[in-house]
């Protein structure tokens, strides 16, 4: 239903997918494949769409119809559907902000570490150098003071 009302108020705007598509930061093929059935946009990709086509959620979703009043169990249904679409965006949002989190935290510590080795080296040369540390290659080690 949702891609019959797409290109319906597509075409009564007269527009094209790509001009659809562009408005929306999309490919054209992406506006085609919500036209054909084959996939449908999250809920900020609806929202800015009913903003494109000047329409509302509601239209876009079960056609245009009178008020909430005559749309009865549909509308209801179609409100139902906008919210938990909503929901489900706002929760990929907190998961893509949680992972963000997790990618971020695992460079910090990896970067601590590589530093940590850096200057583990650069102390270890800067010993050696100075003559306080001797190095082991077989046998036992003996600490110049």
């Amino acid at each position: 239903m949702l891609g019959e009302n797409l290109k319906k108020l597509r075409k009564e705007k007269g527009m094209s997918q790509q001009e659809v598509a562009q408005r929306l930061h999309v490919v054209r093929q992406t506006v085609s494949k919500w036209e054909s059935g084959l996939s449908v946009p999250d809920a900020d990709l609806l929202v800015k769409l009913a903003d494109v086509l000047e329409s509302d959620v509601s239209c876009l979703l079960c056609g245009e119809t009178g008020g909430k009043e005559s749309r009865g169990q549909e509308g209801a249904l179609v409100e139902q559907l906008v919210e938990l679409n909503r929901q489900l965006a706002e929760k990929n949002r907190r998961a893509r902000r949680i992972w963000k989190a997790v990618g971020i935290t695992v460079a910090l510590f990896l970067l601590f570490n590589v530093l940590l080795v850096v200057l583990g080296s650069v102390a270890f040369q800067q010993m050696k150098a100075e003559g306080d540390v001797e190095v082991i290659t077989s046998g036992e080690a003996e600490f110049q003071p």
